[in-house]
């Protein structure tokens, strides 16, 4: 099976969107894990996605600004809200890398109830706020529902220079082209577009986190292997794509 190229910047591969947004003031703390215990929380007919041998859980907050469907305009109040998730990376049988969405934590109930009965993203109800401080920004997460209710997060870091030219590790984090959910007894493959991220260096300088553990993964025992900060980018989201059983 070949698997994709990491590309930073592809060409948009659907027709029409389904789905637009725009995702502001993001930051992307990354932790090395082994590959053996990713598997077991991927869909069906997905495997780890790995850069030399190692995969990678990933604790991301930002803003989500003006959803909307298809060309329409964003959706008053609902259609923007603060974000936090935790992410794991996967390659399916065609070759296709994605990400694989453990917990997105939202701050607009109706938003989490219909993701969680569409195509079945493990959205939550959580309270959220971000603030900054010059360079520096805040993120704070308090899940209100599912549970484990109460579940925090606290993550702030220090904006550095804008990246030239991002590593390996870098795109490989970064440049994702899609997300792999199962729903329905089905696993999906949903297709996303946006441009080239505008990335920087960042520095942790303080995290508290139970949200990754509360998504069945180890904590966080390392500094991270990669913390990068975006002013954002909008994006379009294709149909989703049902993935073939393997004969």
């Amino acid at each position: 099976m070949d698997i994709e190229p990491v590309d930073a910047a592809p060409e948009r591969a659907f027709p029409w969107a389904v789905l637009r947004q725009r995702w502001r003031n993001l930051t992307f703390v990354h932790w090395a894990v082994p590959p053996e215990v990713v598997a077991p929380l991927l869909p069906v007919g997905t495997r780890p996605d790995t850069l030399d041998g190692v995969s990678y859980v990933g604790l991301t907050g930002f803003r989500m600004v003006g959803l909307g469907l298809g060309r329409g305009p964003g959706v008053p109040y609902f259609g923007s809200f603060w974000e936090t998730n935790v992410r794991l990376y996967s390659v399916d049988g065609t070759g296709r890398r994605a990400v694989v969405f453990r917990s997105l934590d939202a701050s607009r109930l109706v938003l989490v109830l219909v993701a969680q009965l569409s195509v079945r993203l493990p959205y939550k109800w959580s309270a959220m706020r971000m603030d900054r401080d010059g360079q520096c920004w805040t993120y704070r997460c308090r899940r209100r529902w599912p549970g484990p209710v109460g579940a925090t997060s606290r993550m702030v870091v220090r904006v550095g220079e804008p990246i030239a030219d991002p590593t390996p590790l870098e795109h490989f984090v970064t440049a994702r082209w899609g997300l792999h959910t199962r729903a329905y007894g089905r696993t999906l493959h949903l297709p996303n577009w946006h441009p080239r991220w505008p990335l920087h260096r960042a520095e942790l300088l303080h995290l508290d986190d139970e949200l990754v553990a509360a998504a069945g993964l180890p904590p966080p025992a390392e500094p991270p292997a990669s913390v990068l900060y975006s002013p954002g980018v909008p994006v379009r989201f294709g149909p989703p794509v049902t993935l073939r059983r393997p004969r």
